[in-house]
Order: structure tokens, then sequence, then C-alpha cells
């Protein structure tokens, strides 16, 4: 039976094809089902319910234009049954594209031209249905981007949710398995155009857009990052902020979509190998009483812990997981500067402009920025009462590092210490300003003098926990990068005892790889067995030496010589060593030009020393070949002479000059065999500088650096002997580590006891009495005891052996016996009558 074809689509017909497809609605899942299952024998149906869902747009144009509401029984039917049939022909759009494809120019006009005057049903089924055609592939994003923009802004909420949702998982999507560069491109076009337009509503959305695909490492590249920078210098107030607060808080943002590989090199970071020696652990598992072993258990698992508490520390501060997008500004210069003349202008309220210090603070420091106006901007604010002043300290520490000139910070640091660490100060103020200074002086040790030093010192006899816990960080800082400030007592044993700060603009130029001499201590270490046994056979030399008969005069006279060179090397090695004592013990204040002569000289007087050495090591060498010479022939002399003299002779005594003559020709060869051996060494070594790495050995260089510090680190405990533990107190962090470390402003006040309120104290002394019972007396509980006897009442009630109740009633009858007889020759006093 032939179908018959739908009348042509007039305003005429519109009230009939409404009529006709009142009950189409309850049929529509069904014919829905059938054509996709069979497209070709349902395209008649298909256009009449095109021509039925125009007929509605028009009708309900029509009503729009006559400023009918939404609300009447006829509005309210075309209206649902609008949105009913734009989902059914988005569901079948990818069935028939030739029919449907100006189906997206007509839900996306409807919408871009009535979208605010739609019911809030008919806005979200046509929502809904422009969706599925993007997900059908049969629209672009791109070409529907600024429609969703515009449907976050109309004052609908859930229209809202639902197109900004659709946009970041449709991003999300396109970038899963591989990013399209120039659709991303596009896109972040569209979302810049609208974030730098003046507009604040678009311009917060596609804000938050950014910010939420940036957290998610969808959109993590430097475009995207400077467009978030960017939006700090946005008119609008609110956008300001949020950008502001997206920058402060990224650390502590949750971080999406990260590869397996990231997840995997993260867990072994949050899981830090600790190498302990299998003999440590025996040691405290094994060796001593009960006591001494559970002591030893408790000290090891404190230093697992310590260690991995500092492994994980160094790899949150310094590792590969490190991020924040101020380090990709492409201009931190000009950003900082900006922001700053900002700062200077607004007129924002308290807590805003100190999310801005914080900005310009950490971008200063993390890209070692000169901003000398921050400076004195800072100062004007420093007071123990000015309210936040941990904040503003933190921002004042952030922006020091070594490339700021000290004469520009050295204001700011005496107002910190004047007005923070003097007598009349409270203790907490001057823990504050103590820690302070050492995160200062830790970024720029040039700005503490001797005098001012060794007067915050001063402090660490305080009775307060907090002072003195500061004044004494301040001691162990300054032990490892300058410990002449320090007076001798305060020095400790410090590593370097000769360390300086560097000078203002000096760079250190790494010239080898860090913790490959830890390699070559561990070749070293591993030939110690053979050096042993070298040691013993060189102790039988000695030996051999000692018994041996006398020489000729010609052999003394070469082992004098030696001696002579040896005892002038000595005596140079001391008088140098003398001069640098007294070298050091002169004043530190001089000027840089005389520092530059004395490291000419100092240059000039080892070149002279190692010629002197190496002529030394020449004649050494000589007079060694010499008396093994004479020594050889003196040894066949001796042969020859055992030989004709026969077993039955006997031996003649020597004189002690002899003697001595021989011990120091054994000492001479000695000292030159070990000048040999140290030069030796530093000609492989020299050899080895050029030498390329490979992967094992940066992993044997880890592997051996975990080792070094899980052996200083029980040193430390006591749980091993004779390790040095002088550079286990203090690690001095390096200037990137030191600039890429976030200052909490809670560490700059840590210990510091805060005065609770009564209703603090209140609830603590109350949560103290949860869990106990009734008050008690301790009688009474004794008595309320149902454990049976204690030990004490146990032996009051023991019984005595038999011999010992005989030897106590025999005891006590001797005193008693003792007492009558000095009862009666006791002197009572002088009698008054005679």
């Amino acid at each position: 039976m032939p179908r018959k074809h739908a009348p042509a689509f007039t305003p005429e017909a519109a009230t009939a094809s409404a009529s006709v497809g009142a009950g189409q609605p309850h049929n529509l899942p069904v014919l829905q089902a059938k054509m996709k299952r069979d497209p070709e024998g349902y395209e008649e149906e298909l256009r009449q319910l095109h021509r039925h869902f125009e007929s509605s747009v028009f009708l309900f144009q029509q009503q729009a234009a006559l400023a009918t509401t939404s609300s009447s029984g006829g509005g309210g039917e075309v209206a649902k049954e609008l949105g009913d049939l734009a989902l059914f022909l988005a569901h079948v759009a990818p069935f028939y594209p030739d029919d449907l494809a100006d189906l997206p120019d007509q839900i996306g006009g409807l919408l871009d031209t009535n979208a605010r005057g739609l019911p809030p049903g008919l806005r979200a089924h046509l929502v809904q249905a422009l969706i599925l055609l993007v997900n059908r592939k049969i629209v672009d994003l791109e070409d529907t981007m600024e429609l969703f923009i515009e449907l976050q802004v109309i004052g609908d909420r859930a229209v809202k949710k639902l197109a900004f949702s659709h946009i970041v998982h449709s991003i999300r999507r396109m970038n899963q398995n591989h990013k399209n560069e120039s659709t991303n491109r596009k896109l972040q076009n569209i979302l810049f155009k609208f974030l730098q337009a003046e507009e604040e509503s678009r311009a917060k959305r596609a804000f938050t857009i950014l910010c939420d695909l940036h957290r998610r490492r969808v959109w993590f590249d430097e475009r995207t990052t400077n467009a978030i920078c960017d939006a700090c210098f946005h008119p609008s107030s609110r956008i300001m902020i949020a950008a502001i607060s997206f920058l402060l808080g990224y650390e502590n943002a949750p971080q999406e979509d990260v590869s397996d590989a990231s997840s995997s090199e993260d867990e072994a970071d949050q899981n830090p190998q600790i190498l302990l020696s299998e003999q440590d652990v025996y040691k405290a598992n094994h060796k001593g009483t009960a006591a001494s072993k559970k002591k030893k258990k408790a000290k090891l698992q404190r230093v697992i812990r310590s260690m991995k508490r500092q492994q994980q520390k160094s790899v949150e501060e310094t590792g590969s997981s490190f991020y924040s997008p101020l380090t990709y500004l492409k201009n931190a210069q000009g950003f900082a500067e900006k922001l700053f003349s900002r700062l200077q202008k607004c007129n924002e309220r308290f807590e805003v402009r100190m999310m801005m210090l914080k900005v310009i603070a950490r971008t200063i420091g993390l890209h070692h920025l000169v901003l000398l106006n921050f400076y004195p901007y800072l100062q004007r604010y420093v007071q123990p009462h000015q309210r936040d002043v941990t904040i503003l300290l933190a921002a004042a520490v952030q922006a020091c590092h070594d490339m700021v000139p000290p004469d520009a910070v050295e204001p700011l640091f005496k107002q910190i210490v004047n007005q923070f660490v003097h007598d009349r100060s409270r203790p907490e103020a001057i823990a504050v300003g103590l820690n302070v200074v050492r995160e200062i002086c830790m970024r720029m040790p040039l700005m503490m003098n001797e005098d001012l030093l060794q007067d915050l010192v001063l402090y660490k006899k305080s009775h307060e926990k907090a002072v003195s816990i500061a004044a004494r960080s301040l001691i162990t800082l300054f032990r490892e990068i300058c410990p002449s400030l320090l007076v001798k007592k305060d020095r400790g044993r410090p590593v370097d005892p000769k360390a300086r700060p560097k000078a203002f603009g000096e760079v250190t130029v790494a010239s080898n790889v860090p913790g490959a001499e830890l390699l070559d201590e561990n070749i070293s270490s591993e030939g110690e067995g053979s050096d042993d046994e070298s040691d013993a056979f060189d102790s039988d030399d000695d030996m051999d030496l000692a018994s041996a008969p006398t020489g000729t005069e010609e052999n003394m006279e070469g082992l004098s010589v030696a001696n002579k060179h040896d005892a002038d090397g000595d005596t140079k090695e001391e008088d140098e060593a003398s001069d640098d004592e007294d070298g050091t013990g002169q004043d530190d204040s001089n000027n840089d030009s005389d520092e530059l002569d004395d490291d000419s000289d100092m240059d000039a007087d080892t070149d002279i020393s190692d010629e002197d050495e190496d002529d030394d090591d020449d004649e050494l060498k000589e007079s060694i070949n010499d008396s093994e010479d004479q020594a050889s022939d003196q040894d066949e002399d001796s042969d020859e002479e055992d030989k004709s003299k026969g077993s039955g002779s006997k031996v003649e005594k020597r004189k002690l000059s002899d003697y001595i003559g021989e011990l120091n020709a054994a000492d001479a060869s000695l000292r030159a065999l070990k000048r040999l051996a140290t030069a030796k060494k530093a000609e492989v070594s020299s050899d080895e500088t050029g030498k390329i790495l490979s992967d094992e050995d940066f992993k044997r260089i880890k592997e051996l650096k975990a080792k070094k510090e899980a052996k200083l680190a029980l040193a430390q405990r006591g749980l091993i002997k004779g390790g040095d533990t002088r550079s286990v107190t203090f690690k001095m962090p390096s200037s990137d580590q030191l600039s890429r470390k976030r200052v909490d402003p809670l560490e700059l006040e840590a210990h510091v006891r805060r005065k609770m309120s009564k209703e603090e104290r209140l609830a603590l002394v109350k949560a103290g009495r949860e869990d106990r019972g009734p008050y008690m007396a301790r009688t009474a509980v004794k008595q309320k005891k149902t454990g049976g006897l204690s030990n004490k009442q146990k032996q009051h009630k023991k019984r005595m052996p038999l011999a010992a109740t005989r030897a106590k009633a025999a005891r006590s009858r001797q005193e008693k016996q003792q007492q009558r007889k000095r009862s009666g020759n006791q002197f009572r006093g002088r009698k008054a009558w005679k």
C-alpha cells in the first residue's frame, strides 16, 4: 500500500498539524526505535515529523511575538511538544543526515534569539538536543562554543550547569588519546576573547572553564597559564580576585587525569627507599638485653621515620611534581611590575591587597626578579601590632634571593630586627622576628654582621621555648654558612670552619656531576682488603729491615739525604699551616681589592709549592732507587759472608746507630711509597674526570647517597659508633630549592603558645572528662580491688623459716639483756641530796 505524502508546510496548516500531533509524543520512543532499525522504511514519517517540528517552531514564535505568556494552556502544550520533537529528531539525526542537515541551525537559532524568553523545560530540552548533536559530531563544538557561553549567563541554573559540564567534558574527551592543537587553539581563542572583554559575567564563565581545564591537566600549556595570569589585570575586581586565588591555592587543588607513568613515579616518590645495613638491623633486634634491644628498635624506627619525612619533604619541594602557574610566565618582570603598580593604586579591602602581595612576592622569588620599590612598600607595614603581620613577613622572605642587592633589603631587615627583637617585646614577637631573620639570612647571608648576630644569639638562654628554639636555629644556620661570625663556644664542630657566604653576584659553576665522588670512595672501600694485605707485607718487610745487618757508609748517606728532604717537606707544610692559622685570626673585614690580592698571592704560593713538591718527589725517587740498589748489593754480600762463615759462627753485636739508620731508611721508603700512591690516585682521578657516566652509575650514586644519609642518621641517634655527625644537624638548601619553597606564615610562629580563651579552656576540660569515671578516693579504690593481694601485702604475710625465727628471738633476747645492763649504769644527773 503506497504511503500518503504530507502536505506542504503553510501557516494555515500549522493548527491542523498541531491538532493531529497532539497524541504523537506517546508514540515517539517506539517510532525512534523502529527508525534506528530501518531508516529507509520510515523516511516519509521522518519528513512529516520534521515539518511538524517546523510548524511548532513557527507557532511558538508567533505566540512570543504576540507577547502571550508561556503559562497559558496552548503555549504550554506547544512548548512541551516542541521539546519532545527536538529530542526525537536529535536522536535520529545520524540516520538521516540529508533530511535533517538544517536541524542544528534551527535549534541553535531558537536558543540564540529567544533563550531568555523560552520556558525552563523547553530550554533544557533544546540544550540537551544540541548537546546530543555535538556528541554525535553532526555539528562542531567550536561552532556552538559561543552559544554555550551565552547560555551560562541567562540566569537558568540547570542550563548553566549543563552547558559548563558539556564544554569541559567535550574538550577532555577530545584530548584524551591525542591532542588536536588546531582545534584546541580555536577553542582557546574563543575563550580568551570572552576573558579579555570587559563584560564581567561572560569573562567569569570563560575564566572558570580555563581554570577547570588547567587543573585537570587538559590544557596544561603556556598559553592557558599566561591567559589565567593576565586575568589578574581584568577591570573587574571579582575576576582579579578569582585569578589571584587560583594562583595562590593551585598547589592544594586536586589534580586529575594523570597518566599511569606519572602516578607510578609519584608512588615511588611518596614511598622512599630507606637503605639500612643488615648489621644495624641485626644489632637492634638480636644484640644486648631485652631493654637495650627495645631501645635500639625504637631508635631505629625513629631514624626510619625521620628519613622518610626528609625525603618526602625534599620530593615535595624540589621534585618533578612541583608546579606553579607562575613558573611559565613569559614576561615575569612585566607581570610583577604591573601587578605592583595596581596594588599601589587600588582601594580594595585588606585581604585582597595581602593576596596581591603574596603573588608578587612569589613571582619575585621564583624568577629571581629585581623589584626595588617592593621592599620599601613592605617596610611601611612591618609592625608587631599589624594585622596578619606573619603573612606580610612571609611575603618579605619569599621576595628575598641572592640576586637582590643587599642595600635594597637592609632597611627592611633593620626594621624587622628593631621592631620585633628587643627586650621589651613580647616573647611571641621575638620568636617570629628571629625566625624571619633566619629565613632572610638563609637566602641573603650578607645581611648579617658579627655584632648583630652575637646580640641575637644571646636569646638562646631565654626561658620561653619558642624564643630559645629560634635563636638556636639561627646558630645552626651560621655554623654552616659562616662560622667565623659566631663566638668560639657557639661554633661547635662545623663541617667547614673557613666557610664564607658568596659575594653579591657570585655564581658557583658546577665542574662535575654531584655525587660522582661517592663512586670513587666506594671503589676505594672495596679495595681495602687488598690494601690490608699489602700493609701486612709492609710490616713484615719492616721487621726484616730492623733485623738486617749494617750497611755501608754510602747507603747511610743516601738515606740521610732522603730523610733531609722529608724533614724539609714536613717543615714547609707546618709553616704553611701556621701561616694559615695566623691569617684566620686576623680581622675578617677586608676590602674586595685586598681579597683579590690575597687570592693572587695564594695562587702564586701554590704554584711555587707545587714545583717544590715535584722536585722533592724526583729526588726521593732517585734516593729510593739508590737505596734499593745498595740494599740488594748488601743482601748479596751478606749471603756470601754467611756461606763462608758456616752455620756455627756467632752473630756479632750491632750498635744503636745502626738500628737508627735502618729505621730512618724504612721510614723514608714508606713515606716515598705513600707519596707515589697519592700521586697515582690523583692521576687516575684526573683521567676519570672526562668519563661519561651511565644509567647504572647514576643509580649507584643514588643508592650510595641513601646509604650515606642512613649511616649519618644512625650515628646521630647513637646506633653506630665512629660516625661523623657534624653534617647531619643542618643541610643548607640551594638557591633553586629556596625559590621553589613556599614560606608558610604558620612556620614563622612555630612553638608559640597562644593564650586560650575561657570557652577553649572549658572545652579542653570537658574533653578530658569524657572517658573518665566518677571521682573516688584512693583508699576506696584499693578497698574495691578484686584482683587479690599485691606483692607487698604478700611479703608481709609470708612466714619466716624456723631458723630465722629462732635467730630473731635470740637477737631480741640479747638486746633486752644489754639494755638492762646499761640501765643501771647510766648517769641520771647529780642528786640534790646526800
